[in-house]
């Protein structure tokens, strides 16, 4: 059967002829560009026509490149953002160091000018930790008999009287504070040197100022130093401020409540008034023997 076009159709050049008419033209036309450049303008004007489409088409990549661009700017403002972080908390806990290591350094100096001030022989030692037991007011210390540390000796810091040595290991030692109700020193008021005993266990850690004739002198804000008459405490250490007088008291005596100055809670080096064995009267009882005492007597009763 024959399939081929019917003559109607077969109108014009052939397939073949017509391939070689335009590859000759396009030929021409390129050795006609490449000596006398003459198709430059049309190929402007093609391009002129063209570039809304060229521009339409890239919009898709436009799109995908400007994706992957933010995508990995998130990314690396992430990772930017989580290094700074990691510097910063460095940073910070380099300058608490900083700022913990100068505020020792201060109070250091200050206890060293302290033990310069003073006429008796003391060492320093190093709080290692707080008794937890909040009806008992003790601190240890690292040193001990090894360093000729001996129960009853004064502790003080830069900033006043601490409290007392009750008890001696050989590399330690435990100190009972000024505020506990266990201790008493002998002060007087710096103003006036109105003498006084201070007594530990007031309240909210202060201490009680007794033995006050009714009609002492005696001020808010009045400074209280050592006495220096137990021979113990050298004279005129700040012990505390007077922060209550009850003027109202109508007994022989008038009650006052002393703030202590001494760090307590804050100091972590302190020194140890080297006193001599014979002038040491006998430390006060800590606390666990106290309650053992009472314990004992309660039931012998």
């Amino acid at each position: 059967m024959d399939r081929s076009p019917p003559p109607f159709f077969k109108q014009g050049p052939s397939a073949n002829a017509r391939l070689v008419f335009f590859s000759m033209l396009a030929l021409t036309l390129l050795i006609v560009d490449a000596k006398a450049n003459a198709l430059s303008a049309l190929r402007q004007g093609v391009a002129t026509v063209l570039f809304p489409v060229q521009r339409v088409l890239l919009v898709p990549r436009d799109l995908v490149s400007a994706s992957a661009d933010s995508v990995q700017d998130v990314i690396t403002l992430r990772t930017e953002n989580s290094k700074l972080k990691r510097e910063e908390v460095a940073n910070a806990s380099t300058l608490l160091r900083i700022e913990q290591l100068d505020a020792e350094n201060r109070e250091l100096r200050r206890l060293v000018g302290l033990r310069d001030r003073l006429v008796v022989n003391s060492i320093m030692a190093q709080v290692l930790y707080e008794a937890r037991d909040p009806f008992i007011r003790r601190l240890v210390l690292d040193k001990g008999s090894q360093e000729g540390v001996l129960a009853g000796q004064p502790v003080i810091d830069a900033d006043g009287v601490v409290g007392q040595v009750t008890r001696v290991f050989p590399i330690s030692s435990e100190v009972t504070v000024v505020n506990d109700q266990a201790l008493t020193i002998p002060v007087q008021i710096a103003r006036n040197n109105v003498r006084a005993i201070a007594f530990g266990g007031g309240p909210k850690g202060f201490l009680e100022l007794r033995y006050l004739a009714s009609n002492a002198d005696v001020k808010l804000g009045d400074l209280v130093t050592t006495s220096g008459l137990d021979g113990l405490y050298p004279a005129g250490l700040p012990v505390g401020k007077i922060v209550s007088v009850d003027n109202k008291n109508t007994g022989n005596f008038l009650p006052a409540t002393v703030e202590p100055l001494g760090g307590l809670r804050r100091s972590q080096a302190l020194a140890i008034v080297m006193v001599d064995k014979s002038r040491l009267p006998p430390p006060p009882l800590p606390a666990e023997d106290i309650s053992a005492g009472r314990k004992k007597r309660a039931g012998k009763e």
